[in-house]
Protein backbone atom coordinates (compact mmCIF):
# COMPACT_ATOMS: atom_id res chain seq x y z
CA UNK A 1 0.00 0.00 0.00
CA UNK A 2 1.26 3.83 -1.01
CA UNK A 3 1.33 6.35 0.97
CA UNK A 4 -1.35 8.45 -1.25
CA UNK A 5 -3.75 5.27 -0.77
CA UNK A 6 -3.33 5.00 2.62
CA UNK A 7 -3.81 9.01 3.09
CA UNK A 8 -6.74 8.81 0.80
CA UNK A 9 -8.25 5.38 2.69
CA UNK A 10 -8.19 7.43 5.72
CA UNK A 11 -10.03 10.35 4.63
CA UNK A 12 -13.59 8.62 6.24
CA UNK A 13 -11.35 8.41 9.08
CA UNK A 14 -11.58 12.52 9.11
CA UNK A 15 -15.06 12.38 7.55
CA UNK A 16 -16.78 10.17 9.20
CA UNK A 17 -14.91 10.40 12.48
CA UNK A 18 -15.60 14.05 12.71
CA UNK A 19 -18.91 14.02 11.20
CA UNK A 20 -21.45 13.60 14.58
CA UNK A 21 -19.22 15.23 16.97
CA UNK A 22 -19.53 18.49 14.53
CA UNK A 23 -23.49 17.89 14.15
CA UNK A 24 -23.58 17.46 17.87
CA UNK A 25 -21.73 20.62 18.27
CA UNK A 26 -23.71 22.61 16.56
CA UNK A 27 -26.53 21.51 17.87
CA UNK A 28 -30.02 21.68 17.31
CA UNK A 29 -32.87 19.12 16.91
CA UNK A 30 -32.81 16.12 14.44
CA UNK A 31 -34.62 18.45 12.21
CA UNK A 32 -31.66 20.99 11.78
CA UNK A 33 -29.20 18.55 11.73
CA UNK A 34 -30.42 16.40 8.82
CA UNK A 35 -31.71 19.25 6.78
CA UNK A 36 -28.34 21.56 7.27
CA UNK A 37 -26.08 18.01 6.49
CA UNK A 38 -27.97 17.18 3.36
CA UNK A 39 -27.87 20.60 1.98
CA UNK A 40 -23.73 20.82 2.44
CA UNK A 41 -23.42 17.08 1.15
CA UNK A 42 -25.35 17.75 -2.32
CA UNK A 43 -23.49 20.96 -2.66
CA UNK A 44 -20.71 19.00 -2.27
CA UNK A 45 -22.08 16.36 -4.95
CA UNK A 46 -23.35 19.13 -7.33
CA UNK A 47 -19.35 20.71 -6.95
CA UNK A 48 -17.99 17.07 -7.86
CA UNK A 49 -20.21 16.35 -11.14
CA UNK A 50 -18.94 19.81 -12.25
CA UNK A 51 -15.32 19.06 -11.58
CA UNK A 52 -15.44 15.87 -12.80
CA UNK A 53 -17.91 16.44 -15.79
CA UNK A 54 -19.72 12.93 -14.60
CA UNK A 55 -22.75 12.14 -16.23
CA UNK A 56 -25.42 12.11 -14.25
CA UNK A 57 -27.40 8.49 -14.07
CA UNK A 58 -30.73 7.92 -16.03
CA UNK A 59 -33.64 5.61 -15.73
CA UNK A 60 -33.80 2.99 -13.10
CA UNK A 61 -30.28 3.59 -12.12
CA UNK A 62 -31.36 6.98 -10.74
CA UNK A 63 -33.90 5.71 -8.96
CA UNK A 64 -31.87 2.79 -7.45
CA UNK A 65 -29.63 5.45 -6.14
CA UNK A 66 -32.21 8.26 -5.13
CA UNK A 67 -33.50 5.44 -2.77
CA UNK A 68 -29.54 4.44 -1.41
CA UNK A 69 -30.05 8.47 0.02
CA UNK A 70 -33.76 8.00 1.07
CA UNK A 71 -32.26 5.20 3.39
CA UNK A 72 -29.33 6.81 4.32
CA UNK A 73 -31.29 10.29 5.43
CA UNK A 74 -33.98 8.18 7.20
CA UNK A 75 -31.49 6.26 8.99
CA UNK A 76 -29.34 9.42 10.07
CA UNK A 77 -32.31 10.61 11.03
CA UNK A 78 -32.95 7.81 13.68
CA UNK A 79 -29.32 8.38 14.36
CA UNK A 80 -29.59 11.67 15.25
CA UNK A 81 -32.36 10.85 17.59
CA UNK A 82 -29.90 8.57 19.56
CA UNK A 83 -27.30 10.82 19.58
CA UNK A 84 -29.65 13.12 21.84
CA UNK A 85 -30.99 10.16 24.40
CA UNK A 86 -27.43 8.98 24.91
CA UNK A 87 -24.69 10.74 23.11
CA UNK A 88 -22.83 10.41 19.87
CA UNK A 89 -19.96 8.36 21.85
CA UNK A 90 -22.26 5.68 23.09
CA UNK A 91 -24.71 5.76 19.62
CA UNK A 92 -21.79 5.86 17.42
CA UNK A 93 -20.19 2.45 17.71
CA UNK A 94 -23.59 0.74 18.23
CA UNK A 95 -24.42 1.67 14.88
CA UNK A 96 -21.19 0.91 13.45
CA UNK A 97 -21.74 -2.80 14.36
CA UNK A 98 -25.56 -2.44 13.13
CA UNK A 99 -23.97 -1.66 9.81
CA UNK A 100 -20.74 -4.18 10.30
CA UNK A 101 -23.82 -6.66 10.82
CA UNK A 102 -26.01 -5.85 8.11
CA UNK A 103 -23.68 -5.28 5.65
CA UNK A 104 -21.70 -8.88 6.75
CA UNK A 105 -25.54 -10.66 6.73
CA UNK A 106 -26.47 -9.34 3.32
CA UNK A 107 -22.86 -9.98 1.51
CA UNK A 108 -23.09 -13.82 2.96
CA UNK A 109 -27.17 -14.37 2.42
CA UNK A 110 -27.27 -12.16 -1.00
CA UNK A 111 -23.91 -12.03 -2.23
CA UNK A 112 -22.52 -15.23 -1.90
CA UNK A 113 -19.86 -13.90 0.83
CA UNK A 114 -17.71 -16.12 3.07
CA UNK A 115 -17.30 -19.47 0.86
CA UNK A 116 -16.91 -22.29 2.27
CA UNK A 117 -17.75 -23.47 6.16
CA UNK A 118 -14.76 -22.63 7.54
CA UNK A 119 -14.95 -19.12 6.22
CA UNK A 120 -18.82 -19.00 7.49
CA UNK A 121 -17.74 -20.39 11.10
CA UNK A 122 -14.83 -17.69 11.34
CA UNK A 123 -17.21 -15.05 10.04
CA UNK A 124 -20.12 -15.94 12.48
CA UNK A 125 -17.62 -15.79 15.00
CA UNK A 126 -16.55 -12.21 14.11
CA UNK A 127 -20.44 -11.03 14.24
CA UNK A 128 -20.64 -12.16 17.25
CA UNK A 129 -17.17 -10.59 18.88
CA UNK A 130 -18.84 -7.21 17.05
CA UNK A 131 -21.77 -7.49 19.01
CA UNK A 132 -19.67 -7.91 22.33
CA UNK A 133 -17.52 -4.91 21.09
CA UNK A 134 -20.44 -2.51 21.22
CA UNK A 135 -21.59 -3.93 24.79
CA UNK A 136 -18.64 -3.20 25.64
CA UNK A 137 -18.86 0.70 24.73
CA UNK A 138 -22.18 1.24 26.29
CA UNK A 139 -21.31 -0.01 29.36
CA UNK A 140 -21.93 1.92 32.36
CA UNK A 141 -20.24 1.37 35.87
CA UNK A 142 -23.20 3.29 37.67
CA UNK A 143 -26.19 1.60 36.44
CA UNK A 144 -28.97 4.10 36.86
CA UNK A 145 -32.63 3.02 36.01
CA UNK A 146 -32.68 6.87 33.46
CA UNK A 147 -29.96 5.26 31.86
CA UNK A 148 -30.87 1.96 31.19
CA UNK A 149 -34.29 3.42 30.10
CA UNK A 150 -32.51 5.79 27.24
CA UNK A 151 -29.84 3.03 26.33
CA UNK A 152 -32.59 0.77 25.55
CA UNK A 153 -34.63 3.20 23.53
CA UNK A 154 -31.44 4.43 21.34
CA UNK A 155 -30.64 1.04 20.52
CA UNK A 156 -33.75 0.03 19.69
CA UNK A 157 -33.61 3.42 17.34
CA UNK A 158 -30.57 2.43 16.06
CA UNK A 159 -31.52 -1.11 15.46
CA UNK A 160 -34.57 0.21 12.95
CA UNK A 161 -32.40 2.68 11.73
CA UNK A 162 -29.94 -0.03 10.01
CA UNK A 163 -32.59 -1.13 7.65
CA UNK A 164 -32.21 2.68 5.83
CA UNK A 165 -28.40 1.90 6.09
CA UNK A 166 -28.68 -1.42 4.30
CA UNK A 167 -30.81 0.75 1.76
CA UNK A 168 -28.16 3.36 1.11
CA UNK A 169 -25.24 0.19 0.82
CA UNK A 170 -28.20 -2.33 -1.38
CA UNK A 171 -30.20 -0.18 -3.67
CA UNK A 172 -27.01 1.08 -6.00
CA UNK A 173 -26.16 -2.56 -6.50
CA UNK A 174 -29.30 -3.62 -7.67
CA UNK A 175 -28.20 -1.72 -10.72
CA UNK A 176 -25.22 -1.23 -12.65
CA UNK A 177 -23.88 2.03 -11.41
CA UNK A 178 -20.54 3.04 -9.25
CA UNK A 179 -20.65 5.28 -6.08
CA UNK A 180 -18.96 7.95 -7.97
CA UNK A 181 -21.44 8.36 -9.83
CA UNK A 182 -24.94 7.52 -7.56
CA UNK A 183 -23.23 10.16 -5.64
CA UNK A 184 -25.72 13.31 -6.53
CA UNK A 185 -29.00 11.18 -7.03
CA UNK A 186 -27.85 9.62 -3.31
CA UNK A 187 -27.31 13.27 -2.59
CA UNK A 188 -30.96 14.91 -3.95
CA UNK A 189 -32.89 11.65 -2.39
CA UNK A 190 -30.97 12.62 1.41
CA UNK A 191 -32.18 16.53 0.63
CA UNK A 192 -35.77 14.97 -0.30
CA UNK A 193 -36.13 13.06 2.61
CA UNK A 194 -35.12 16.06 4.92
CA UNK A 195 -36.94 18.63 3.66
CA UNK A 196 -40.32 16.11 3.70
CA UNK A 197 -39.40 15.28 7.24
CA UNK A 198 -38.67 18.95 8.42
CA UNK A 199 -42.35 19.89 7.30
CA UNK A 200 -44.12 17.27 8.93
CA UNK A 201 -42.07 17.73 12.14
CA UNK A 202 -42.43 21.18 12.90
CA UNK A 203 -42.89 20.79 17.21
CA UNK A 204 -39.37 23.01 17.97
CA UNK A 205 -40.20 25.39 15.27
CA UNK A 206 -39.52 25.91 11.22
CA UNK A 207 -36.11 24.40 10.83
CA UNK A 208 -35.82 25.99 7.23
CA UNK A 209 -35.43 29.73 9.16
CA UNK A 210 -33.45 28.29 11.68
CA UNK A 211 -29.52 29.46 11.69
CA UNK A 212 -28.80 26.19 13.13
CA UNK A 213 -29.56 24.11 10.12
CA UNK A 214 -27.06 26.48 7.69
CA UNK A 215 -24.57 26.10 10.20
CA UNK A 216 -25.26 22.20 9.96
CA UNK A 217 -24.33 22.46 6.14
CA UNK A 218 -20.36 22.42 7.41
CA UNK A 219 -21.03 18.83 9.24
CA UNK A 220 -22.46 17.40 5.65
CA UNK A 221 -19.07 18.65 4.00
CA UNK A 222 -17.61 16.37 6.67
CA UNK A 223 -19.48 13.57 5.91
CA UNK A 224 -19.29 14.07 2.20
CA UNK A 225 -15.68 13.98 2.14
CA UNK A 226 -15.74 10.74 3.94
CA UNK A 227 -18.13 9.02 1.46
CA UNK A 228 -15.89 10.48 -1.67
CA UNK A 229 -12.72 9.08 -0.11
CA UNK A 230 -14.01 5.79 0.60
CA UNK A 231 -15.33 5.26 -3.16
CA UNK A 232 -11.82 6.44 -4.47
CA UNK A 233 -10.14 4.00 -1.43
CA UNK A 234 -12.36 1.34 -2.42
CA UNK A 235 -11.14 1.08 -6.13
CA UNK A 236 -8.83 -1.45 -7.20
CA UNK A 237 -5.60 0.76 -8.11
CA UNK A 238 -6.09 1.76 -4.62
CA UNK A 239 -6.61 -0.06 -1.65
CA UNK A 240 -9.37 -2.31 -3.22
CA UNK A 241 -13.00 -2.98 -1.81
CA UNK A 242 -11.59 -4.88 1.66
CA UNK A 243 -8.73 -3.08 2.84
CA UNK A 244 -11.00 0.21 1.96
CA UNK A 245 -13.68 -0.99 3.93
CA UNK A 246 -11.72 -1.79 7.11
CA UNK A 247 -10.13 1.79 6.88
CA UNK A 248 -13.10 3.45 6.81
CA UNK A 249 -14.31 1.64 9.62
CA UNK A 250 -11.50 3.19 11.84
CA UNK A 251 -13.85 6.67 11.86
CA UNK A 252 -15.69 5.21 15.02
CA UNK A 253 -12.63 5.71 17.59
CA UNK A 254 -12.25 9.34 16.42
CA UNK A 255 -15.84 9.93 16.28
CA UNK A 256 -16.19 7.98 20.35
CA UNK A 257 -13.37 9.64 21.36
CA UNK A 258 -13.90 13.15 20.03
CA UNK A 259 -17.88 12.85 21.69
CA UNK A 260 -16.63 12.04 24.93
CA UNK A 261 -13.36 14.82 25.21
CA UNK A 262 -14.90 17.50 22.77
CA UNK A 263 -18.43 17.47 23.81
CA UNK A 264 -17.58 16.51 27.63
CA UNK A 265 -19.59 13.28 27.04
CA UNK A 266 -17.89 11.95 30.57
CA UNK A 267 -16.74 8.40 31.11
CA UNK A 268 -15.30 7.32 34.47
CA UNK A 269 -11.58 5.61 34.21
CA UNK A 270 -13.00 2.24 34.25
CA UNK A 271 -16.05 3.00 31.49
CA UNK A 272 -12.55 4.23 29.11
CA UNK A 273 -11.06 1.02 29.21
CA UNK A 274 -13.68 -0.79 28.66
CA UNK A 275 -14.77 1.53 26.01
CA UNK A 276 -11.35 1.31 24.52
CA UNK A 277 -11.55 -2.39 24.55
CA UNK A 278 -14.79 -2.68 22.73
CA UNK A 279 -13.52 -0.72 19.86
CA UNK A 280 -10.64 -2.86 19.29
CA UNK A 281 -12.79 -5.69 19.11
CA UNK A 282 -15.64 -4.05 16.66
CA UNK A 283 -12.22 -3.02 14.65
CA UNK A 284 -10.88 -6.41 14.75
CA UNK A 285 -13.76 -8.12 13.91
CA UNK A 286 -14.52 -6.48 10.89
CA UNK A 287 -11.33 -6.32 9.61
CA UNK A 288 -11.44 -10.51 9.87
CA UNK A 289 -15.03 -10.29 7.96
CA UNK A 290 -13.47 -7.96 5.20
CA UNK A 291 -10.52 -10.74 4.28
CA UNK A 292 -12.49 -13.92 4.62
Amino acid sequence: MNMTALLIGLGPLLGWGLYPTIASKFGGKPTNQILGSTIGTLIFALVLVLVMGLKIPTGMNFVYALISGIGWAAAQILTFKAFELVGSSRAMPVTTAFQLLGASLWGVFVLGNWPGLTNKIIGFVALAVIILGAYFTVWSQDKKPADASHLKRAVGILAVGEIGYWLYSAAPQAGSIDGMHAFLPQAIGMVLTAAVYCLFNRQNGNAFTQAVSYKQIISGFFFAFAALTYLISAQPNMNGLATGFVLSQTSVILATLTGIYWLHQTKTKKEMVVTMIGLVLILAAATVTAFL
